[in-house]
């Protein structure tokens, strides 16, 4: 069963990694809307057949409408609101910028859930704050310290979205906790909501749906960033007897995505990328230090 873990944990991270570069092609083509539109409705149909494959499509009738309603709600947060940011900043930003400052999330999640879920501050939440934010600075500053001020308004706003997208991946996950349902199911009803609206918006703003042939991104995407890789995660866990070590094998992704982004999208990694993605993930661990 433990090698079994492992191997669905590896397989999510393998996936994981190459959404970066994904999204870099897929901005060529595609605006953020059109491609978060293609990507939660494939999301939404990989969530229903893997719902309809754990045999779970019953349990949506038996929702209370209370329920129903908060985990559309979610929606909002993510995919919605969440990916629109997340992929403007990826069109504005080199991918190596952009995928590391989307990993400040698990301190945003604690820090947001001492006034929502009246957790206790911890003495470690403060440090391991300070200790990311100076991997931010290190990743921003493209390894030219004396030039902050030289730097592009769209690079700047890159780079403030990158950061403020890990706010509506906190908040998602945080009122997530407040909805008592299946997993799987909340996530289902929330892609079929964020789908329903961004239909809806796609055709108010007369917005043109995506050619074929520029929808493979999304569909890869709503596959593999959201759907089916999801389900590999759950196997882990499910599989695993210690959750704590297979959730910190998620750590491999930002450093295995550099690969792809170095040799896809032929960009020179910077050594202050490295360092700073180093700096960012020392610092979620002071926050929550790895269990054995």
């Amino acid at each position: 069963m433990k090698q079994k873990s492992i191997l669905y944990a590896l397989a999510s991270v393998l996936l994981w990694s190459t959404v970066a570069t994904v999204f870099k092609l897929a901005l060529k083509d595609l605006s953020p809307f059109q491609f978060i539109w293609i990507a939660s409705i494939t999301s939404t149909i990989a969530l229903f057949v893997i719902l309809l494959f754990q045999g779970k499509l019953r349990q949506l009738k038996e929702i209370k409408s209370k329920t129903l309603l908060h985990a559309s709600l979610l929606g909002l947060l993510n995919p919605t609101s969440y990916y629109l940011i997340l992929f403007k900043a990826y069109q504005l930003l080199p991918a190596q910028i952009a995928q590391p400052l989307n990993m400040v999330w698990p301190l945003i999640l604690s820090l947001l859930s001492v006034p929502i879920l009246k957790h206790k501050l911890t003495p470690r939440n403060i440090p391991a704050l300070i200790v990311s934010f100076i991997g931010v600075i290190l990743i921003a500053s493209q390894g030219n310290f004396s030039g902050f001020g030289d730097l592009q308004p769209s690079f700047v706003f890159g780079v403030l979205l990158a950061l403020s997208s890990s706010l509506f991946w906190a908040l998602f996950w945080i009122y997530s906790i407040k909805v008592k349902t299946d997993e799987s199911i909340k996530l289902f009803i929330s892609f079929m909501f964020s789908t329903i609206i961004l239909s809806i918006s796609g055709i108010v703003l007369d917005i043109p749906f995506p050619l074929i042939k520029h929808s493979w991104a999304g569909i890869y995407t709503g596959l593999f960033e959201m759907g089916i890789t999801f389900f590999l995660w759950m196997k882990a866990m499910q599989f695993s007897k210690n959750n704590a070590i297979i959730a910190n094998l998620v750590y491999l992704t930002p450093f295995l995505s550099l690969i792809w982004i170095y040799f896809i999208l032929g960009e020179h990694i910077l050594p202050t990328t490295y360092l700073g993605l180093v700096v960012i993930v020392i610092g979620i661990f002071i926050n929550n230090p790895p269990k054995a």
